[in-house]
């Protein structure tokens, strides 16, 4: 991504409400791991911050390509860094417990299919990997362009991609479905042609509001249908 937007990320993971929404639900798929797990591509390090609070008992490791921003996650985070690619990375084979990875398979410096040959591989048998992925190709914006996004993904691609490649007992997931109808007019009508990124300062009471609606979302008893991210959970065999 360019500079300027890891700047960004770097001050607004810790309190925008998109990034605490996203950490919430890789937490949850978290739920059951023990053992090391390994961030590819992240970023500035507000995962594996996190992670850090309230999954004390484990291990942390992360890959992010941008040197400043892998500085940024090791100091943020205390967090075991290298600086990689995740379509080769430099850990041996079954080194995690489990793999985590956020926005990244949509990147443009991303081969989908070598980055989940290297999931699989630095995976435990039985492993679990959890992706987020953002959702619709009729949903790219100024923002992908910005961030130099090239993909985006439904369920049903998501699994045919994680099938692919190997992996099994695979779930897929739209998420953030309440708020999509303002994301389409954000995306496509307040922002046409404006090449400008979507993570911004809310006024605090804003930021409330758009957090409550994403965790009302979270504890309904059914998925809903559609949504702007699609969250992906699959095991190593």
């Amino acid at each position: 991504m360019e500079a300027a937007e890891y700047d960004l990320m770097d001050e607004a993971e810790a309190r925008m409400w998109w990034y605490h929404a996203l950490h919430a639900r890789l937490l949850h798929a978290l739920h059951p791991v023990r053992g090391p797990v390994l961030d590819a591509g992240c970023g500035t390090g507000g995962f594996l911050t996190m992670l850090a609070r309230r999954r004390p008992d484990l291990a942390r490791y992360g890959i992010e390509w941008d040197g400043s921003a892998a500085a940024r996650a090791q100091a943020k985070s205390a967090a075991v860094l290298t600086r990689g690619s995740v379509n080769a990375m430099p850990f041996g084979n079954g080194a995690f417990a489990a793999a985590v990875s956020a926005d990244v398979l949509c990147h443009r410096a991303v081969n989908p299919d070598h980055a989940l040959a290297e999931l699989r591989r630095v995976l435990r048998p039985g492993g679990r990997l959890v992706l987020n992925l953002p959702a619709y190709r009729w949903l790219m914006s100024a923002h992908d362009h910005h961030v130099h996004n090239v993909r985006r993904f439904t369920t049903g691609q998501a699994r045919h991609l994680l099938q692919q490649a190997g992996f099994t007992r695979i779930s897929a997931r739209y998420w953030n479905g309440l708020l999509l109808p303002l994301m389409v007019v954000q995306r496509k009508v307040l922002a046409r042609g404006a090449v400008v990124s979507d993570v911004a300062p809310f006024s605090p009471w804003l930021n409330a509001t758009l957090l409550a609606v994403t965790e009302l979302e979270r504890h309904l008893p059914v998925a809903l249908p559609a949504g702007g991210s699609v969250l992906v959970i699959a095991e190593r065999p």
